[in-house]
């Protein structure tokens, strides 16, 4: 089925936040902190209220005063406290975006400077572990003994391997539109979930939740930043509630996404991987180091997926963090598994090619029975036919080391994926009303295709041809559904959808009459899952040609392969597939957000220097899929499709490029100065 929202998407009539349909809007334009720790002493505001068009200006000494609250990255303006590099400080509303921005050069801070700390390493003093990771795991674990397999074992790989602090790049940026009217709040808002953020907010300003509606009918983009709500949300409601009746219009600018909105952790993984002479795993251990911020914890569950991936009978995982002065990481793409397979994923590839093993048949060896941690059985479990069907493909066996084309080293290598099925607690309302049916819940579409799944899930559930359903998403007056994360989305609306489908048509059967409604709750079973280990999987595969006098590094083939259950639309899911592994290789090859520790912020802070993949880039890409039927995993039999894609694809070009180059980086990104001094 087509996408039901491709039409307004290119036609440009999609409404997205900033655009929302409102009369005599004012702009606010954030101010940031240019000092990394230290506090506001004093704010002049007298130039940029002197400034025709300027309504405003917030600062710490004029805002009210929100509810108490242990989210310090929301308590904004609060007080003249300095956490980080680019921390919001102020905002000025005018007429028009121009003059904003204009009048935010004209207010002066005045600073007490601090002394701060923005540099990670592992060998720092004040490491510590804490007290769980995402989402709510231990931080560490221990099985057997892994430094006895260490010392028995045939062979060992223990490596450092590492990735670089990320940062989101959706095409559209945070942004809002807020109107405060007759003691309520309506905000137009670009975020993965309107119900957190009616939450948030009515919490912070100590209104009923039923007086804040959050409208979200497209995003443009979100990758995880947009799964909460950050500082600048809070800042367009307090704007809104100085200006009452007058709409404000709020969007990041894309330096100030670099500083605000959450970022992935940089991760060192100190890696092990112990194995007889038969290449079967004796010991497997992670020691996983990352940051968060001072003000608020975030703890990636990087070493995770060691956890689970491979059967060994000794294994060990921990996690520890540094607390700087730098802002809050957050959730992207595929947390955890995305940069925690990176390193066990170029570890197996050394191993087998230590071993002289083939790097396919080394995993095969390796495939547990069971989930290697819980011990539970795998409610589906299809690695395997990932990795044949894609050997298959994409002419694995043909792989020659050393081959050459003229003046350029190719060479191939494959990496595992991975990423767990769980769902979420979601509510679904079905209205029947002069032939058509009305499906109402308040999930969020970031351009995964939910305006068109859930419609065929719904015309599916109900027996009916997809032109007579109706789905209303992305708008908190509807029905509390879960976050678009997680991969989590189809799998817990679309059942969601099912429960009150079965609700409908015991209640009205299939000739219902105008106005027959009913809902129901769909439960989920959370992050902990329930007596089955559910998770989807995947192999990628990449040819990988490295110039032998420039190290000029190219992806010309791109191929995965995935088991992720039930596929709803091969469209949509085709396209979530190549879109993960395109930013896998950008991953693999640019990104990399740097970090200046002497004044605490990024300086590649926009797209011209932090370097994204381009179509260019992106020449061959495939995805294809295995046929899964998992009666285990929820009611639909569905996984996520969306995050698995980034998992292992960067691991894949680093091992291709081993193989071109002779050449082994353990350290994202895949830059060409990292290869010159070893080509040929």
């Amino acid at each position: 089925m087509v996408r039901r929202d491709g039409p307004a998407k290119v036609t440009g009539t999609a409404t997205y936040a900033y655009e929302a349909e409102v009369d005599n809007a004012a702009y606010c334009h954030l101010i940031l902190s240019t000092i990394a720790r230290g506090q506001v002493t004093d704010v002049d505001v007298s130039a940029a209220l002197a400034l025709p068009g300027v309504l405003t200006v917030l600062t710490p000494g004029n805002v009210e005063k929100l509810a108490p609250t242990d989210d310090a990255e929301l308590a904004v303006l609060q007080d003249g406290e300095v956490a980080y590099r680019g921390q919001i400080v102020g905002a000025v509303v005018a007429e028009t975006s121009e003059i904003a921005r204009h009048a935010a050069e004209l207010v002066h801070f005045t600073y007490h400077v601090d002394e701060h700390d923005s540099i990670f390493t592992t060998d720092r003093d004040d490491l510590y572990r804490p007290k769980a990771i995402n989402p709510g795991l231990e931080p560490d674990t221990s099985i057997g003994n892994v430094g006895e397999a260490v010392r028995s074992a045939h062979l060992t790989v223990a490596e450092t391997y590492s990735t670089p602090m990320v940062h989101h790049s959706p095409m559209e940026p945070h942004a809002t539109t807020a109107l405060w009217q007759d003691d309520s709040l309506v905000l137009w808002e670009s975020t993965q979930s309107v119900h957190s953020v009616r939450t948030d907010i009515a919490g912070l300003f100590s209104l009923d939740a039923e007086a804040v509606r959050v409208i979200c009918p497209y995003v443009g983009g979100g990758f995880g930043a947009k799964g909460s709500p950050h500082g600048n949300v809070v800042i367009a409601v307090m704007a809104a509630r100085a200006l009452p009746g007058r709409p404000i219009r709020l969007a990041l600018t894309r330096q100030q996404m670099f500083a605000i909105v959450g970022y992935r952790t940089p991760t060192i993984q100190e890696t092990t991987v112990a194995a007889d002479r038969d290449g079967r795993f004796t010991a497997l251990a992670m020691a996983a180091y990352g940051q968060t911020s001072r003000i608020k914890e975030f703890v990636e569950q990087t070493a995770a997926p060691t956890r689970m991936m491979y059967a060994a009978p000794n294994r060990a995982t921990s996690h520890r963090i540094a607390a700087l002065d730098v802002a809050v990481p957050t959730y992207m793409r595929a947390p955890g598994e995305c940069p925690g397979m990176f390193g066990p994923e170029v570890a197996v590839d050394e191993l087998a090619d230590a071993l002289g093993i083939d790097p396919i048949e080394l995993r095969v060896r390796n495939e547990p029975e069971v989930d290697p941690e819980t011990g539970k059985p795998f409610s589906s479990r299809n690695l395997i036919a990932c990795l044949r069907e894609g050997a298959e493909r994409f002419g694995w066996a043909d792989r020659v080391a050393g081959a050459r084309d003229g003046d350029w080293l190719i060479g191939t290598g494959v990496a595992a994926s991975v990423f767990p099925a769980f769902t979420l607690r979601t509510t679904a309302n079905i209205r029947f009303d002069h032939n058509r049916y009305t499906v109402e819940l308040g999930a969020a579409d970031l351009g995964t295709g939910a305006w068109t799944v859930l419609t065929q899930i719904a015309a599916d559930a109900l027996g009916v041809p997809v032109e007579q359903v109706d789905v209303r998403i992305g708008d908190s007056a509807y029905p509390f559904a879960s976050v678009a994360g997680g991969s989590s989305g189809t799998a817990t609306w679309g059942s969601a959808i099912l429960t009150a489908a079965d609700t409908f048509r015991d209640k009205y059967g299939d000739d219902p009459a105008d106005g027959d409604e009913a809902e129901n709750t769909f439960i989920g079973t959370g992050f902990e899952g329930g007596p089955y280990a559910t998770y989807a999987f995947g192999a990628q595969f990449a040819e990988v040609r490295v110039h032998a006098d420039t190290g000029e590094i190219r992806v010309p083939r791109l191929l995965g392969v995935f088991a992720a259950g039930r596929i709803i639309n091969p469209r949509t899911a085709r396209s979530q597939f190549v879109g993960g592994m395109t930013m896998g290789l950008s991953m693999a090859l640019h990104e990399h957000s740097v970090l200046d520790p002497r004044f605490g912020h990024v300086i590649n802070h926009d797209l011209a220097e932090y370097h994204i993949a381009s179509c260019s880039d992106a020449t061959d890409v495939a995805a294809h899929w295995i046929e899964e039927d998992d009666p285990h995993v929820n009611r639909l039999g569905a996984k996520g499709i969306g995050e698995i894609g980034i998992v292992g694809t960067a691991a894949a070009i680093v091992n291709a490029a081993h193989h071109a180059t002779g050449i082994r980086v353990r350290h994202l990104p895949l830059t060409l100065d990292k290869l010159l001094a070893g080509l040929p």
